[in-house]
């Protein structure tokens, strides 16, 4: 990895759902290494989203500052074609048409999640509002987005999601979802290859988010006393962890090597020699095969 410690000095990305969780630990990492970092969302200070949760994008926009770059929060609906044609609009404006890193992050699903029922007794209404939520915010994020990079010939399009594996993750559409999220990866960097453009997909290991902080009754700074609870705790990560593994590959110069796959953090920090905010090295697959796959079988090859 680059000992630049600015290394995406004078770049201009863009981070879809980056209020909390994963999205908010990308957009923040992205401004520690001097990026430009447009996060949106729907929970703002002017009003939260139907999650009803306190994290707000002018927070998120603030840390990514504080660390060193420059936050623009953003109030967006990505579900709202209009709202993200305004704001494409305005970075193409503000930003003399650049648009360096796109980041789909979009989630809100889980209160959708139906974990313990099969299809045929879930909420049909519930589960098609999930993949609107899910995987279609995520299409009409890209439909207007990528012009502006496929204009400069040069750009990274990161689809964050959950596992990188086909395996099944448990629930008829939430896999679903997180599933069509690597294609969307793959469906993009065919069509952008010609245009020197490269798209991934990426999913931390057991993320520390916000949500799951508050299932442990935790912090951050406390984290470890959620261990007696479920000890495969002990193996998470922060979303840091996250955002430094999409660090990386946006200041990779051979990144589109990497482009159409499904990557995951526990291969890229072996890569690239970035660790968590606590200094370790958190490796879910390796905890994974040593603990949990006699139980509930391989992960699978990634996709």
């Amino acid at each position: 990895m680059t000992t630049d410690t600015r290394p995406l000095a004078g770049t201009v990305a863009l981070v879809a759902g980056g209020t909390r969780g994963g999205g908010r630990g990308i957009a923040v990492e992205l401004g520690s290494a001097g990026a430009t970092v447009y996060v949106t969302g729907r929970s703002s200070g002017a009003g939260r989203s139907d999650l009803d949760r306190p994290e707000t994008i002018e927070d998120t926009a603030e840390r990514i500052t504080a660390a060193g770059g420059r936050g623009i929060a953003v109030r967006t609906d990505h579900s709202r074609p209009e709202e993200v044609r305004a704001l494409v609009d305005r970075i193409a404006a503000e930003q003399d048409g650049r648009l360096d890193v796109l980041v789909n992050s979009v989630w809100g699903g889980d209160p959708l999640t139906d974990w313990e029922h099969p299809l045929w007794e879930q909420d049909l209404e519930a589960g098609l509002r999930l993949l609107r939520q899910a995987v279609e915010t995520h299409v009409i994020t890209i439909r207007f987005a990528l012009p502006l990079m496929v204009a400069r010939g040069s750009g990274l399009v990161v689809e964050v999601t959950d596992g990188n594996t086909a395996r099944y993750r448990g629930s008829f559409f939430y896999d679903l979802a997180k599933s069509a999220v690597i294609r969307l990866a793959f469906a993009q960097a065919a069509e952008l290859r010609p245009h020197g453009v490269a798209a991934v997909a990426i999913t931390p290991g057991f993320l520390r988010s916000e949500a799951m902080l508050d299932h442990f009754g935790v912090t951050e700074a406390t984290w470890r006393d959620g261990v007696a609870q479920d000890p495969d705790f002990a193996h998470s990560e922060s979303p840091a962890y996250l955002g430094r593994a999409v660090a990386a590959l946006a200041a990779d110069p051979q990144v589109m090597a990497k482009s159409g796959r499904a990557l995951a953090t526990w291969g890229l920090y072996r890569e690239y020699g970035f660790t968590d905010a606590d200094g370790t090295r958190p490796d879910f697959a390796a905890h994974w095969a040593k603990s949990l796959e006699a139980e509930h079988g391989p992960l699978g090859d990634p996709l």
